[in-house]
């Protein structure tokens, strides 16, 4: 007979993080595609002042989790690692759709699967931070004269920006696919909301999405 655990895996300010973060991404695509004139629901005008607003908000609150994750040691959850790395890939390229186990057991220790770890550290430290700089230098355009860089090409800046804008509503509709692939449709869900997460021991059940 097979028996479920429980683990106490995000804590209230990661969760805080999660939920707040993806709220201002969200939002900041609906808005993003406003502005380039998709549709009219707010006014440009209105549709880039509340954009700015968010994205200072989004980059405020990293600043507040960056200092959480390195004063309370949970950075060490997104250190890449090759263990069962190549495991993982055949898994979420074949396996997830015939069934086959979960090659990664999430635990106290270990959160994250390897995938999960490059996917998270590439979006901390490459994505995002190149989405804050493109955005930053589009907002302060009037100032490129005066950091010298007039010779720089708005149009390719603005560009780039709107470029991974995509890469990130990609990456969510993927994250929110893979949320449903856990034990149950809500089991992963679940945790995120209560910070208990909840897997059979003899492996069974899925882990954390990516």
């Amino acid at each position: 007979m097979t028996e479920t655990r429980r683990f106490y895996a995000f804590k209230r300010f990661e969760r805080f993080w999660h939920w707040s973060q993806a709220a201002l991404i969200i939002f900041m695509i609906i808005t993003g595609f406003e502005i380039h004139g998709t549709y009219a629901l707010l006014g440009f005008e209105r549709a880039v002042d509340l954009h700015t607003t968010a994205a200072w908000a989004l980059m405020i609150l990293w600043l507040f989790a960056i200092f959480w994750h390195i004063t309370t040691g949970e950075w060490h959850h997104y250190v890449p690692t090759t263990k069962n790395f190549v495991a993982m890939i055949f898994y979420y390229g074949f396996g997830i759709f015939s069934g086959a186990p979960h090659p990664f057991h999430p635990s106290e220790k270990e959160k994250h699967n390897p995938i999960q770890r490059v996917t998270y550290l590439m979006l901390g430290v490459g994505l995002m931070p190149a989405i804050w700089v493109t955005g930053l230098l589009v907002y302060f355009y009037d100032l490129w004269p005066e950091w010298g860089l007039a010779g720089l090409p708005f149009g390719w800046v603005a560009a780039v920006h709107t470029l991974l804008a995509f890469v990130v509503a990609s990456f969510l509709v993927i994250h929110v696919y893979l949320v449903t692939t856990g034990p149950t449709l809500t089991s992963q869900l679940r945790a995120m909301i209560t910070g208990w997460e909840e897997m059979e021991d003899e492996g069974e059940s899925g882990g954390e999405a990516t």
